[in-house]
C-alpha cells in the first residue's frame, strides 16, 4: 500500500517532532481523527506527563490528552530511533533569534540530522517551524537526498570499529581493501518525490483563541514536487477544515512571514500613534474604537508594552536577514521592529513620570508587574515583554515583583533567569508597591480590586477602562 492509500485509510503513522505549543495540539488532532501518532521530544518530562494524561500547556485540556492516550492512538517518547516506524514526520521545533538577532537554525538542523540518520523510502516530511523562504529547499532537501549515504557511512563506521576490535591481526592493507569494497556498495541518493516526500506547512496556532483551533484554521501547504504537494494535501486534509495549496515550499514559507510582518508593522503603527497621541492629549484607544466602526478599509490593531510570543517579535527578522543576499534593505520592517522593541522602555518612562507626580523616584521604588505571559489567559512565556520590563525596571534601580495566576514561577529562558515567584494579590500585598504595572490583561485579574488597593496603576492594555474603571490613580502607557 502506497502512502496516499495509507493516508486515505487512516492507517498512516504520524510522527511529530517537538511536543510544544504547535506539535502537541497537532498530534492530538491526528490521534483523535484515528491516526496512530508517535510524538518525539528531547525533554523527558513531556512524554512522562503525557503518559500520565497530564498537561503542561494551560489551554490544552487533560480531557483531550486522556482521550487520545486512552484510544491507543497517541504515544510520546524521547527515542528518535523509532522514526522508521512512522510514515509522515512533521517538524514542529523552535526557530529563535541568536544574540545578534539573526536566525538560529539549530533546532531545525539538528532535527534534520536525526531524520537523515533514520529516513527510509516512502516517508513524508513536513516542516512547520516558521522560517525564511528557502529553508526547506536549501537546508532540508540536500540533507534528505543524502540520507542513504549518511546511513551507509554510519554502518561502515560501526563495521570499521568491529574490524579494529575483532581483527587486530589483519594487515592495514587488508582492512582498507575491505572498507573500499563496502564503500563501492553505497546506495544512490534518495530522489525527492519518488523515494521521499517533502513539504512546508506553516503553523498558525493562536493559543487559547476561543474562535479558532488547530483543526479549524486553514492550512497552507507547499510541496517540493507535485507528488509531495498531493501527499501534504491528503494528510493535512484529514484533520484540518481547509487546506490551501501553493506553488512551492518557498511560497508557503513566505506566506507565514507575510502574515507576521503584517501584524508587526500594524502594531508598530499603533504603538507609534500611541506615543504621538499621548503628547497631543488624545486617547489612542478611544480613537481606535471610533475608527473600527468603519465597515471597510480598516482593521483594528492595539498598542501594548511590546511584542511577545514566538512569531511576531521574531519572524520578520528572518526575512530581513535572508534578503541581504539579494542586496535588498527591508527598512520598513526594521523600523517597525525598532518601534516595537522600544515599547517596554516607553512603559518604564511613563511609570517614572507617574511616580514623579507623587514625588517618588523610580530608583528605590517597589514595582509590581501584573502578568508574565505574553498574552492574556495563557501560560506561554516566549518573548514576553514582561521579562524585558523586569530587566529595565531593575536596571533603573527599582525593586520588582510580578503576579500571574498562570505562571507561578518564572522559568529560565534563553536570555533571562530571574528565579522569581508570583506574588498573591491581596489588599496588604498591593499596598506594598509604589506602582503596579499591568503588562498582561488576564481575565482572572480583579481590576476593580486592584485599582482600589493600589497607590498607582500603569495600564498598558487599556484594561481598566474596558472594565469601566477610571479612577485618578490609573495612568495609561
Amino acid at each position: 500500500m502506497d502512502l496516499l492509500q495509507k493516508i486515505s485509510a487512516s492507517s498512516a503513522v504520524v510522527g511529530i517532532i517537538g511536543l510544544g505549543y504547535v506539535g502537541l495540539p497537532l498530534g492530538l488532532e491526528f490521534a483523535l481523527k484515528g491516526f496512530k501518532v508517535i510524538g518525539f521530544d528531547l525533554d523527558p518530562r513531556k512524554p512522562e506527563f503525557l503518559s500520565r494524561k497530564k498537561t503542561y500547556i494551560k489551554h490544552i485540556s487533560e480531557e483531550k490528552i486522556a482521550k487520545a492516550v486512552d484510544s491507543g492512538k497517541f504515544t510520546a517518547t524521547t527515542d528518535f530511533s523509532r522514526l522508521p516506524e512512522v510514515d509522515a514526520i512533521i517538524i514542529c521545533v523552535p526557530t529563535p533569534l541568536d544574540e545578534h538577532r539573526e536566525p538560529d537554525m539549530t533546532y531545525i538542523v539538528n532535527s534534520a540530522k536525526t531524520i537523515q540518520q533514520y529516513l527510509r523510502k516512502g516517508q513524508f516530511i513536513s516542516l512547520e517551524s516558521t522560517t525564511y523562504p528557502g529553508t526547506t529547499d536549501e537546508i532540508l532537501l540536500p540533507m534528505f537526498e543524502q540520507a542513504p549515504i549518511v546511513q551507509a557511512n554510519t554502518a561502515i563506521d560501526a563495521s570499521n570499529l568491529k574490524l579494529k576490535t575483532e581483527n587486530l591481526k589483519l594487515s592495514e592493507e587488508t582492512q582498507n581493501l575491505k572498507l573500499k569494497t563496502q564503500n563501492l556498495k553505497l546506495p544512490a541518493p534518495f530522489v525527492v518525490g519518488e523515494d521521499f516526500y517533502l513539504a512546508f506547512s506553516p503553523e498558525r496556532e493562536d493559543p487559547n483563541n476561543p474562535d479558532y483551533s488547530t483543526a479549524t484554521i486553514p492550512k497552507v501547504v507547499g510541496g517540493t514536487t507535485p507528488q509531495c504537494l498531493a501527499i501534504a494535501e491528503a494528510l493535512y486534509g484529514n484533520v484540518i477544515v481547509k487546506v490551501v495549496p501553493v506553488s512551492s515550499t518557498r511560497a508557503a514559507e513566505a506566506t507565514k512571514i507575510l502574515e507576521n510582518v503584517y501584524r508587526a508593522v500594524n502594531i508598530a503603527l499603533v504603538n507609534e500613534l500611541k506615543m504621538v497621541f499621548d503628547r497631543m492629549d488624545i486617547d489612542v484607544w478611544e480613537v481606535i474604537e471610533a475608527a473600527k466602526t468603519k465597515p471597510f478599509g480598516f482593521n483594528a490593531f492595539y498598542p501594548g508594552p511590546g511584542l511577545g510570543g514566538h512569531c511576531i517579535p521574531i519572524d520578520p527578522f528572518y526575512l530581513t536577514w535572508k534578503v541581504r543576499e539579494f542586496d535588498i534593505n527591508t527598512r520598513f520592517i526594521e523600523l517597525a521592529g525598532e518601534i516595537n522593541t522600544y515599547q517596554p522602555y516607553y512603559v518604564v518612562e511613563k511609570t517614572r513620570e507617574a511616580l514623579d507626580c507623587s514625588l517618588k523616584a523610580l530608583t528605590g521604588s517597589k514595582v509590581l508587574i501584573l502578568g508574565a505571559a505574553y498574552k492574556k489567559d495563557i501560560d506561554d512565556m516566549r518573548e514576553s515583554p514582561s521579562l524585558k520590563l523586569i530587566e529595565i525596571f531593575r536596571d533603573k534601580g527599582a525593586l520588582v515583583d510580578y503576579s500571574d495566576p498562570y505562571v507561578l514561577k518564572l522559568p529560565k529562558t534563553r536570555k533571562y533567569n530571574f528565579g522569581m515567584e508570583s506574588v498573591a494579590l491581596t489588599k496588604d500585598s498591593l499596598a506594598l508597591y509604589d506602582a503596579v504595572v499591568l503588562s498582561t490583561d488576564h481575565t482572572a485579574f480583579d481590576y476593580k480590586f486592584i485599582a482600589q488597593n493600589s497607590r498607582l496603576v500603569i495600564d498598558t492594555r487599556n484594561a481598566f477602562a474596558r472594565h469601566g474603571i477610571n479612577s485618578g490613580n490609573i495612568y495609561k502607557a
